[in-house]
């Protein structure tokens, strides 16, 4: 992906900042959107006391919080807005293990805004605990819609030796993605523009994905799913992914499925794929109940419930 001049300027400069909140020991959990809301609707009307309140909560605060340096970088990003005489993030940033990554700001309103949240966590546990237990070799490794690129980062992390690509459609998630690479000093990770994968050559020993799988009037990519119930772009990734992967390769996908009736349309609209003769699958719920606030919006009249799922197929050698 091609960048300008000034698009060039404002990721180092926002890289720079994420290196000084890394020295200062920085870290944040991002929660979901709702508890995000009730929080900082329950947090009084004084300006942020703290780096976490700042970047984290995501809340107005005073210049003088800040040290010359950091709001020299926030400047240079493109990322302060002022706010009645105050100042806020139009970014933030948050911590898994030793990784910090940087993602959009609060709301996520925009139809391109890169999420993180608890369904990230979830997901690095699904990519740590493959990456843990499989004796499998990894040489080229891919995740499909990265975002942040935290899959591919914990794979980078844990496979020195292994190309591992970093694919996304958003452009902006692939600045961020780039520039939580660049600050976890990981060599080995190459970011790159896909839909899917198409136009990405070659076969995979491992692939990741964790897709949207909401029903969203607004189709921002983040969160639309598409489908009937947001599980289209979800089936879409898993037969995709499927003819690329190398002999005893392996596909990882964390999503969400809408539950009607006590049966799972994701699952139903795989299964004869999956009990073809050259797959071995496991498939469970990671969490039976998520985003239970979805269930008011259009579309979902007859949904029961969304799960957190995990599907991992292995090509049979």
């Amino acid at each position: 992906m091609q960048l300008t001049d000034e698009q060039r300027q404002n990721d180092e400069a926002l890289l720079q900042l994420g290196r000084r909140l890394h020295a200062d020991g920085y870290r944040f959990t991002c929660v979901t959107p709702l508890t995000h809301q009730r929080y900082s609707e329950r947090a009084d009307a004084t300006p942020a006391r703290s780096l976490r309140e700042v970047f984290g909560w995501n809340r107005e605060f005073d210049a003088s919080l800040l040290s010359p340096d950091e709001l020299d970088h926030m400047r240079e990003a493109g990322i302060i807005r002022n706010y009645d005489n105050r100042l806020r993030s139009q970014v933030r940033w948050s911590s898994l293990d030793r990784l910090l990554l940087v993602h959009s700001g609060f709301p996520t309103d925009t139809a391109d805004a890169v999420f993180f949240g608890p369904d990230s966590y979830r997901f690095a546990r699904v990519v740590e605990a493959h990456l843990r237990d499989s004796a499998a070799p990894v040489e080229h490794a891919v995740e499909i819609g990265c975002g942040t690129g935290i899959g591919a980062l914990l794979i980078a992390r844990a496979r020195r030796h292994a190309q591992v690509s970093a694919l996304d459609i958003n452009p902006l998630a692939l600045r961020y993605a780039a520039i939580n690479v660049a600050l976890a000093e990981l060599s080995n990770i190459s970011v790159e523009y896909s839909d899917v994968l198409e136009g990405v050559a070659g076969s995979f020993d491992l692939i990741v994905a964790n897709p949207p799988y909401m029903l969203d009037a607004r189709q921002r990519t983040y969160r639309h799913g598409g489908g009937e119930l947001g599980e289209a772009l979800s089936v879409r990734m898993v037969r995709e992914s499927l003819e690329r992967l190398s002999l005893g390769g392996s596909l990882l996908l964390y999503t969400g499925v809408a539950m009607v009736d006590g049966c799972d349309p994701f699952l139903t609209a795989l299964k004869d794929t999956l009990d073809g003769p050259r797959w071995a699958w496991f498939y469970e719920e990671v969490d039976p109940d998520v985003f239970s606030e979805q269930l008011l919006e259009p579309g979902y009249e007859r949904v029961e419930r969304i799960a957190a799922v995990a599907l991992t197929v292995t090509r049979r050698a």
